[in-house]
């Protein structure tokens, strides 16, 4: 996988997150992985076809996807993963991939997403990939966020 495919979703989280309520973003390190992805406790994926095709998986705890949340719906209460909790989640992660598919068109790249899919526990692996993919650490607001990219062209 080329690294240069992680740096669409860069741009596309420091345009989009602070828009969304959050103040604070940091890059903790990439890591490269194999296949199988254990999630923290919610993860959403999200496909990419056409130009460059593959699978993006956003992982984070429990208590990081409620504040997440939380933060996304103006500061209201996040008790639980309900159902309007997950479709904010669902809805950042929409907005950030396609703000990612719109950064890959200026680099010539045609893509299409598709609809996002939440998973809630903590007892699973996702197969992002049939090979390795690029793991990027994150800290949004001090909350850690792993944005998993498994793309080829």
């Amino acid at each position: 996988m080329d690294v240069k495919l992680i740096n669409p979703f860069l741009e596309a989280i420091t345009t989009i997150l602070p828009q969304l309520g959050f103040k604070e973003i940091n890059r903790r390190g990439l890591s490269v992985k194999e296949q199988l992805l254990a999630s923290q406790g919610v993860t959403v994926m999200i496909g990419i076809t056409r130009g460059v095709k593959g699978n993006v998986a956003y992982n984070m705890s429990a208590d990081t996807a409620k504040k997440v949340a939380s933060t996304i719906m103006m500061g209201m209460p996040v008790p639980e993963m309900d159902e309007m909790a997950q479709s904010a989640l669902s809805e950042m992660v929409n907005m950030v991939t396609a703000n990612a598919a719109i950064n890959f068109e200026k680099q010539g790249l045609s893509v299409d997403i598709s609809p996002p899919s939440i998973v809630v526990g903590s007892e699973y692996t996702v197969q992002v990939s049939n090979t390795k993919y690029l793991a990027l650490s994150l800290l949004i607001d001090s909350e850690p966020i792993e944005v998993n990219v498994s793309l080829g062209v």
